[in-house]
This record gives structure tokens, C-alpha cells and sequence, in this order.
């Protein structure tokens, strides 16, 4: 299996950084498991106001995504912070929040409807007060979610044209819209998907998804360390002989 750089698993294309992005911010997005719980909190509103709340949590989700996808990793660089050390730091954040769906999923539910439920309590008729937090924030598009975003902006091309860095950025600006936009879509119809398949079907999901989340960020730890050495190796040899 190919290593996870944008120079040698060819993730620069705009194919390759949608296939990177899609499955990791899907899973740990999880719409399908947080539509049960938006059907759950938002069932004393009217369709047109879960509609209208679908929609807006979906433009708050993918704003906060592209900024953070296009901001987040030059952001650290900013305070020094090497991509090498930003990919394995990534990495491990993408594995860890993946081996906690794939362990427990239920407890992920359990901590994303207690946020939740300050939707419910508050007795708010205004839509919009609600719509970005809390449940865009952090109950769509949290911590986690953004962490994985800034870990997929670290995997951009370094040492490519920039053709190739257009199409990673692109490629993940689409994955990133993709996703929002099945949130808007299940969240939209959230008691259908609750007919549908029930808490159980999407736990099932959702382990299926997580073991992806966990590969990916496996992946990206081993090209970061693979920049590392690639940084140290030289160093460790000595000047070329004359």
C-alpha cells in the first residue's frame, strides 16, 4: 500500500485529495448518527423550522471546515510548527477520535446529544440562535472534526507545482462541500432516517466508517514520520564527499 504524501500516492490530484478527504471528515462528522439525535432534539419544531435549521447548520459546517482545511495547518506553521510534526500530531488525533467511535460509539452519541439537548432546553423559537451553536458547533462540527480538517491541510503537496496543490485544495474543498451537504440533506430528513434504520443500524455504520477514519489516520502519522527522517537522514550522513 501506497504511503499517504501528496508526492508519492499521488493525493495532489483533485481525485486523490477528494478520496483522502471524504471517508476521514465523513466519519468523524458522522451526519447519520447525529441526524438520530437532531430528529431527537428537534421534534417540537415545526418541518419548516428543521428545515430551515438543516440548512443553516449545513452553511455553518462547511465554513467552518474550509477554514480550517485552508487555514488551519499555515496557521500552526505559523508558530514554527513543522507539516512533518503537524502530519503525525494529525494523525494520531484522527486515529485516537477513530478508535473511540470503532470502541464505543454509543458514548460519541451520548456526548454529542448531551450538547445537544441545550437546543431543546432553551424554549427558543428563534431559529437562528440555535443554528450555529450549539448545533453546528460543537455538536455537527466540533473539536475533533475540525482537528481532522487541519490534519488533511497538512497533507498538501510541499514540493509540488501549483497545478497539483490547486487540485489537492479543490479536492478537498469538494469533500468538505459533499459532506455538508449530506448533513444538510439527513439532518432535512432526520425522522425518515429514524424510520429508517434506527439507533442500531447507525451504530453498526458508524464502526464501519470508523475503522476507515482509523486507517486514514494511521497513514498520515506514517508520512509524517517519513518527512521526518526524510529530514534527518541527510544530517545523520555527513557532508558528500569531494
Amino acid at each position: 500500500m501506497a504511503l499517504l504524501s501528496a508526492e508519492t500516492a499521488n493525493f495532489a490530484s483533485l481525485s486523490g485529495a477528494f478520496l483522502l478527504g471524504f471517508p476521514a471528515l465523513f466519519s468523524i462528522v458522522n451526519p447519520i448518527g447525529a441526524a438520530l439525535i437532531f430528529a431527537e432534539v428537534t421534534s417540537e419544531r415545526s418541518r419548516a423550522e428543521r428545515t430551515l435549521l438543516a440548512r443553516k447548520v449545513a452553511l455553518y459546517s462547511v465554513v467552518l471546515l474550509l477554514v480550517s482545511l485552508w487555514a488551519g495547518s499555515a496557521l500552526l506553521s505559523f508558530f514554527g510548527i513543522t507539516v512533518g510534526a503537524l502530519r503525525i500530531a494529525g494523525g494520531l488525533v484522527v486515529a485516537v477520535r477513530a478508535w473511540g467511535l470503532l470502541q464505543a460509539p454509543e458514548a460519541n452519541e451520548a456526548r454529542k446529544e448531551q450538547q445537544a439537548q441545550q437546543e431543546s432546553r432553551s424554549g427558543t423559537t428563534d431559529v437562528s440562535a440555535t443554528a450555529f451553536f450549539p448545533l453546528t458547533m460543537p455538536f455537527t462540527v466540533g473539536p475533533g472534526s475540525i482537528s481532522v480538517a487541519i490534519a488533511l491541510g497538512a497533507e498538501r503537496p510541499v514540493r509540488a507545482g501549483l497545478l497539483d496543490w490547486a487540485e489537492f485544495g479543490l479536492g478537498l474543498t469538494l469533500a468538505a462541500l459533499l459532506v455538508c451537504l449530506v448533513v444538510w440533506l439527513l439532518y432535512a430528513s432526520a425522522d425518515r432516517v429514524v424510520a429508517m434504520l434506527g439507533r442500531s443500524g447507525a451504530r453498526i455504520l458508524t464502526r464501519l466508517v470508523a475503522l476507515i477514519l482509523l486507517a486514514i489516520g494511521v497513514q498520515i502519522v506514517i508520512s509524517g514520520l517519513q518527512e521526518v527522517v526524510a529530514g534527518i537522514v541527510p544530517h545523520l550522513q555527513g557532508p558528500a564527499p569531494r
